[in-house]
């Protein structure tokens, strides 16, 4: 049987406290920088140990293309049509307000219900969901 790791999830970012800060406002995160004020990294950290560690690390080279891989904040689960999309569309607001920016809205077909894409501070995709 596999044993069951913890999951870190890493940012390659320009401004490691920035990106962080908007991270851990989203999540309701709680954020550790270092101690040298270099800022070379950030951590976010679910005050709760249920979610994974967020790892945010200074890189000389900015982002080109899409992302391979993207975070989903679980804002509308459980709900379907128009209650869905009210919940997308308030947690869409707030984001927005911290940096974020809206995407296309996807609606829900045979398949998957309906989703926002949104860019965080640096321009990395990811979905509410």
């Amino acid at each position: 049987m596999a044993t069951i790791r913890q999951v870190q999830v890493t940012f390659d970012c320009a401004e490691p406290e920035r990106v962080a800060r908007f991270w851990c406002e989203v999540l309701g995160y709680v954020i550790t920088l270092p101690e040298d004020g270099k800022g070379a990294w950030a951590v976010g950290a679910d005050p709760s140990g249920v979610g994974p560690r967020l790892y945010f690390q200074r890189v000389p080279e900015g982002k080109v293309v899409k992302n391979r891989v993207h975070l989903d904040v679980r804002v509308g689960t459980g709900l379907v049509g128009e209650e869905r999309l009210a919940a997308l569309e308030a947690e869409c607001t707030r984001l927005v307000a911290l940096g974020a920016v809206r995407g296309r809205l996807l609606l829900a077909d045979e398949e998957n219900e309906s989703c926002q894409v949104m860019q965080d501070v640096e321009g990395n995709e990811f979905c509410l969901d």
